[in-house]
């Protein structure tokens, strides 16, 4: 009980590091050059624009309407993750969409750009965006928007990438900003959406598939693997050649978020088993992809 209490607070925390880090990059690199993220996040700055710019809306002191935007749009497309991913994922991602908006509302915009370099603030926000993006997907929620999508494909479509839908929907919208502005801003938006998309997908690690042979005398591994990873097995029967004794050869694919746990469950029953463990194996086929335990 007491472990699973610790794992939440954790999770939470990660939860609130990813948010924050997300909207700081948006707010503080990206907004002050006036450059516009992809995904949900720039059709929330569009509608921004518009109702300040062009019906003149009375803005609120201290409050960024972006994030209150951002908050409305993500409703319709929370409505349909319940349905895909289930209670537990959804509980804890509206927590962190209200997070994100939040943030994205409270963090103060520079009026002087921190960074002048457009490049150089398109690389940095798209870093910093993109690994809090990435933190917030490893604690198991999301933040809503294209990662909601993304999850649900991700889930019924075991080969596809989180980040890409991101990358997808900042397409449309930066067509859409090739008629409203210069094409320079849109292209360093679109160096922005890349690299968050990109970051994204590498500290995302349910996505890093890893291959892992196990070698033990032990009995009991295999049975192990499969209830507490909850992961599929192949065993062979081999022989040591040095020790000219019989060994099993288990060998399984798991996500690199996924090691950790499978590295308990074989220590406790061999803590002299060998392993070799591969990353970035390429798996043809159904591999389950899981966002929360």
């Amino acid at each position: 009980m007491e472990i699973n209490k610790r794992k939440t607070l954790y999770r939470i925390g990660i939860t609130i590091l990813g948010n924050f880090t997300y909207a700081a990059g948006v707010n503080l690199m990206i907004n002050p050059i006036h450059l516009y993220s992809g995904g949900f996040t720039g059709i929330a700055q569009l509608l921004r624009t518009l109702l300040i710019d062009v019906l003149h809306v009375p803005q609120i002191g201290g409050i960024d309407y972006m994030g209150l935007l951002y908050f409305m749009i993500n409703v319709p497309f929370f409505i349909m993750a319940y349905r895909v991913m289930g209670r537990k994922f959804c509980v804890t991602t509206m927590i962190s969409i209200a997070m994100a908006s939040a943030f994205l509302a409270i963090i103060p915009v520079p009026a002087t750009p921190i960074v002048d370099d457009r490049i150089l603030a398109s690389a940095v926000g798209g870093l910093g965006s993109g690994y809090g993006a990435g933190l917030v997907l490893k604690a198991g929620s999301s933040q809503g928007g294209q990662d909601l999508i993304g999850v649900c494909l991700a889930k019924t479509h075991p080969d596809f990438k989180v980040g890409a839908i991101g990358i997808v929907i900042s397409v449309c919208i930066y067509t859409i900003c090739l008629f409203m502005y210069d094409i320079q801003t849109v292209l360093y938006s679109i160096i922005f959406a890349v690299v968050t998309g990109v970051m994204i997908d590498r500290v995302h690690t349910q996505n890093i598939k890893i291959e892992c042979m196990i070698f033990t005398k032990k009995k009991g591994m295999v049975e192990a693997i499969l209830k507490d990873v909850n992961r599929g097995a192949t065993v062979w029967d081999g022989i040591g050649a040095y020790t000219n004794e019989d060994t099993q050869v288990i060998v399984t694919v798991i996500s690199k978020y996924e090691e950790p746990h499978l590295r308990e469950v074989i220590a406790g029953i061999d803590p002299n088993a060998f392993m070799i463990i591969n990353d970035n194996a390429r798996v043809a086929g159904y591999f389950q992809k899981r966002f929360t335990e």
